[in-house]
């Protein structure tokens, strides 16, 4: 019996984020919209703002659905309520007070999807928790933005109704309720940088390999081990082929001991699929699984102790964040190609 690669529970937290990112480009659409369509410049302000948040969030749930390493395609019937809302945005008929008050609604599936796969993480693994950290961000500034919607739908709905704006306390409760919510999400807080750099990329892509590790030590479940093990064969696969494609190739030159970490990766590649072919009740199973953790360890020591401090001396953060983006955009092509 092979070890299985395919946890249907974590295919559909794949699948929820994948709703996420369906959800978070139309998002962005509808907001590039609304911009044009208003010339109040308060409320131009305030979307503005909106969408450089909205923006930046798109990139952190494209980095999330990569760390967590299982790919994937949104529900159709989040396909089906996009495609609604789409003909709803388009419909001259419809007042721009009606198109925002869905827009908010938008949000707010938004907010709950995200809390919803915090929740579901919880349950099936803590490395799911490491790699989908990042979305508090977006949870927190969609929650924020709900509450921004209430007051500019305040504003638009008054004027269609009496013709006249309404008190402009509204911008003060707003606030108010904007600050509440920095209590409830704790340090979550707005990235500054378009982009995360290749260093925060590669440790994130650590500590989450770590925490499976942990995870298959600390159950006897034979088919848990399975579970967990299938991710560690994802993860470590895309995250080698993707360094040796982007990462390595950035840095030999100022860094010629490289070859030495694509002779690990090889070995250790070996012993992933001696692993793969073995079942998680094999009495050499945690064996070698002992033994791939053990070289994984020293292979990341290596990269974090000696590889990370060349990039910092030859590298500024948008060079890194660039190296970032072409690392992401080989890592999701090769864990597209590994699902097919």
């Amino acid at each position: 019996m092979t070890v299985q690669l395919q946890d249907t529970k974590r295919m559909a937290i794949a699948q929820k984020l994948a709703d996420m990112k369906a959800v978070q480009n139309f998002l962005i659409s509808n907001e590039q919209k609304f911009i044009s369509a208003t010339s109040d410049p308060d409320i131009r302000e305030r979307l503005q703002s909106m969408l450089e948040d909205d923006r930046k969030n798109l990139g952190i749930i494209e980095t999330t659905i990569i760390q967590y390493g299982n790919p994937s395609e949104p529900d159709s019937t989040t396909e089906e309520t996009l495609k609604q809302a789409q003909k709803m945005m388009e419909d001259s008929k419809m007042s721009l007070f009606d198109k925002m008050s869905k827009h908010e609604l938008l949000k707010h599936a938004q907010v709950m999807k995200g809390l919803l796969v915090h929740k579901a993480a919880q349950v099936v693994g803590a490395d799911i928790e490491v790699a989908i950290t990042p979305l508090n961000t977006v949870n927190f500034e969609n929650r924020s933005h709900q509450e921004q919607l209430k007051g500019i739908l305040e504003v638009l709905g008054t004027r269609e109704l009496t013709g006249q704006d309404p008190d402009q306390s509204v911008w003060s409760r707003v606030q108010d309720a904007m600050a509440a919510l920095s209590g409830v999400f704790g340090s979550a807080v707005s990235r500054t940088k378009d982009d995360v750099n290749i260093l925060e990329i590669l440790r994130a892509d650590h500590r989450k390999v770590d925490t499976l590790f942990a995870e298959i030590e600390n159950t006897s479940d034979a088919k848990k081990r399975e579970e967990f093990f299938g991710q560690i064969y994802k993860d470590l696969s895309a995250h080698s082929e993707a360094e040796e494609e982007v990462v390595y190739p950035a840095i030999r030159a100022q860094f010629p001991e490289v070859q030495h970490l694509y002779n690990e990766q090889a070995e250790m590649k070996q012993l992933l699929e001696a692993i793969k072919s073995s079942n998680g009740s094999d009495a050499s199973f945690m064996t070698r699984v002992k033994q791939l953790k053990e070289m994984v360890q020293h292979h990341v020591k290596e990269e974090e102790n000696d590889m990370f401090n060349k990039f910092q001396q030859t590298m500024n953060e948008a060079q890194m964040e660039q190296v970032s983006k072409q690392f992401k955009e080989a890592k999701s092509r090769i864990q597209q190609s590994m699902a097919s």
